[in-house]
């Protein structure tokens, strides 16, 4: 639903995108991550036909976005960072008038707008003015703006920007719930752990480039080969560490204070073992976990910091 090929889009000289390929199916919610300037507004702009590339491909719902813009607009639903609404139309006007340019007819769109409206969580607020909502209001409206038509692709950046931790969580459902019902959603976000709890894949990019991609336990696996377990001994973790040493399946035991990390390669039955092991020797284990990457781990390996 979702396709750039060798895309890339250069500004006077300058290149924001390099040659970034993507391929993102119905009922995805695709993350696309990176520090400011690292092309993702580029690459959302150029799929929503508002950016002409440099050179490349890109299909949006199988039209193409440089000959097909028009089939393009009527199935895509896009919510820019810091998107104004009209100051001077009540919040049911600016969805009614995004309903009406989709072709929505008149009958159904005040169900539309009801139903869009109760999701954001904004009915009470249908008939104020723009101009008197704040900024987490006016991102909700947005939202539901982008949702009245019932698109079958997505495009958001930064749409949780400036708005409380109950919002966020209602956009998480929001989007969840569009990609259950066969949406693809790309969303870009510089708050990484609310994008690995809603995303089924998520992209990392760095100065224009994909640096990687692909379904987050795959990247966790491809950038942690080997298991890292922590283990809190009282008292006792430099010898608890030294017992480790040698232990089938143990690459190497650290202690620092209280805790031992233990770089592991065994399968989870030699992992049980090891927690034995200590119990059994009299070594007093208050907590035996599996350290797990998540996504800010990610990002800090691939920027070459130590997690």
């Amino acid at each position: 639903m979702i396709q750039t090929t060798d895309l890339r889009v250069d500004y006077d000289g300058f290149t924001a995108v390099h040659d970034l390929s993507l391929d993102i199916p119905a009922g995805q919610v695709f993350g696309l991550i990176g520090p400011n300037g690292a092309g993702k507004t580029s690459t959302i702009r150029a799929l929503a036909t508002l950016q002409q590339p440099t050179y490349g491909e890109v299909r949006v719902g199988g039209f193409d976005v440089a000959e097909q813009p028009d089939m393009v607009h009527s199935i895509l639903g896009y919510m820019p960072d810091l998107a104004p609404v009209h100051d001077d139309l009540k919040v049911w006007e600016i969805l009614d008038m995004f309903a009406a340019s989709h072709f929505v007819d008149r009958r159904e769109r005040r169900r539309r707008i009801d139903t869009c409206l109760d999701m954001v969580d904004m009915g009470a607020k249908r008939n104020d003015k723009g101009k008197t909502l704040s900024r987490g209001m006016m991102q909700r409206v947005i939202l539901a703006k982008t949702l009245v038509h019932d698109p079958k692709v997505m495009l958001l950046d930064e749409p949780a920007s400036g708005v409380d931790p109950v919002a966020r969580i209602e956009f998480r459902r929001i989007l969840r719930r569009a990609a259950e019902q066969g949406c693809s959603v790309l969303v870009s976000s510089h708050i990484l752990t609310e994008l690995a709890d809603m995303c089924d894949a998520i992209g990392i990019m760095r100065e224009g480039r994909m640096v990687v991609s692909g379904r987050i336990d795959d990247i966790v696996q491809q950038m942690q080969p080997k298991r890292v377990v922590e283990i809190d001994c009282p008292g006792g973790a430099a010898a608890a560490a030294a017992q480790l040493a040698g232990r089938p399946g143990v690459l190497e035991a650290t202690s620092e204070g209280d805790t031992v990390s233990v770089q592991f390669e065994g399968d989870q039955n030699e992992l049980s073992r090891l927690l034995t092991y200590l119990v059994g020797g009299g070594v007093t284990v208050t907590r035996f976990v599996e350290k797990r990457f998540d996504v800010e781990d990610i990002m800090l390996e691939l920027e070459g910091v130590a997690v």
